[in-house]
Parts: C-alpha cells; sequence; structure tokens
C-alpha cells in the first residue's frame, strides 16, 4: 500500500497513475457563474471520454488535444479543489483513506461509481448554450 507510506510527489508515474479510479468524473464539463466564481458540474463529457470504457481516447496527448483539460500533478492537487470529494487525488492529498470500492483496494474496477452510466457526450451538444440544461450540482461532493 504505497500510497499509504509516501508522500504523493515520491510516486513513481505508474503509482500515480494507479490512483485514478476510472470514474471520468473530471471529465464532465463544468460551467462557471461569472458572478459568483462557484462551478456547476454538468452530465455532459468531453467529446474525449468513451463512454463505453470510461477512459480517455486521447490520454496521452490530451493536454494538447483539450486545452481545458488538467493534467493532475501533486504540485496542483491543493488548485484543484473542484475535483470530486471521492478522487483518490484529493483524498491522499487531504489525508483521508480512499473508499472502500477503490481498485487498489478491491483489485478491479467493477464497483467504481462512474458517471459513464449517466453523462452524455459533448459531440451530442449542437450548441455549447445548452450546457445549462445539463447541470447535475450536488453530483460527487
Amino acid at each position: 500500500m504505497f500510497w499509504q507510506q509516501r508522500a504523493l510527489d515520491s510516486f513513481s508515474q505508474d503509482e500515480w497513475e494507479s490512483l485514478c479510479d476510472g470514474c471520468g468524473r473530471c471529465c464532465l464539463i463544468q460551467l462557471e457563474d461569472e458572478d459568483t466564481g462557484e462551478l456547476h458540474q454538468t452530465r455532459v463529457a468531453c467529446r474525449y471520454l468513451s463512454l463505453e470504457s470510461c477512459r480517455c481516447t486521447e490520454y496521452p496527448q490530451r493536454s494538447e488535444v483539450q486545452p481545458e483539460c488538467v493534467s493532475l500533478t501533486p504540485q496542483k492537487l491543493g488548485e484543484l479543489n473542484w475535483m470530486p470529494a471521492s478522487c483518490a487525488y484529493r483524498l491522499l492529498a487531504e489525508q483521508k483513506p480512499l473508499p472502500d470500492w477503490h481498485p487498489l483496494l478491491r483489485g478491479d474496477h467493477q464497483q467504481v461509481p462512474s458517471v459513464c452510466e449517466f453523462a452524455i457526450s459533448e459531440r451530442e451538444i449542437n450548441d455549447t448554450d445548452q450546457l445549462e440544461a445539463f447541470i447535475i450540482d450536488g453530483y460527487g461532493s
């Protein structure tokens, strides 16, 4: 259980990547209220999220094809308060335990609650002004 024994910034790339449970929550489009700065989660997923596998189809080059995509690093975790409360990266940064269903504990991804059960692809949205109709505030917080 390497994640309990070492600091996040000491993880190898493979160890770092293994923290991701594949829920897809960070791939959902968020809208920011211009007046308050408050973020609102939608059920619309980035065009590169496969709704079948719940994995990014462009993962190695995601930052190039989708500039808004945030590449997580230990140094950025303090800035990412928008990450879901169940996210292993956030939990470990806050020195909290992983949920019982996390793949590092269970050995598989079968029990991971995934956005792919209800998300729609941004490819299905013709007009980005329609995004407000897909707000699902409260999900994953």
